[in-house]
């Protein structure tokens, strides 16, 4: 959104420019509500239903984030705490699950 749009949509909200500091906007809190809704009119214009992720691919993606991260805390052990080959190994298999 440009600064223009922004302020036509703080107009048409009910806003008004402040005499005392011409470079402020006045909104009282009707206004903001109907400035938010504005706003958030014109952002869901913009948004392309076909680049959101359906659930499905949300919680897999979650699951693999949650797999590495857990994974990395695995390497960090073993790297920087104890030598363990169980550890090294932990890793290795929670990085297989995404995998399967």
């Amino acid at each position: 959104m440009t600064k223009e749009e922004i302020i036509e949509m703080a107009r048409e909200a009910g806003g008004y420019y402040s005499k005392k500091y011409p470079d402020e906007w006045r909104l009282d809190d009707d206004d903001l509500v109907r400035f938010a809704k504005l706003v958030a009119a014109q952002t869901l214009m913009k948004i392309d239903p076909s680049s959101f992720m359906s659930y499905q691919e949300g919680f897999e993606a979650g699951q693999l984030a949650e797999r590495e991260e857990c994974a990395k805390l695995c390497d960090y052990v073993y790297n920087n705490i104890v030598t363990d080959e169980h550890i090294k190994n932990m890793a290795f298999k929670i990085r297989a699950r995404g995998q399967q």
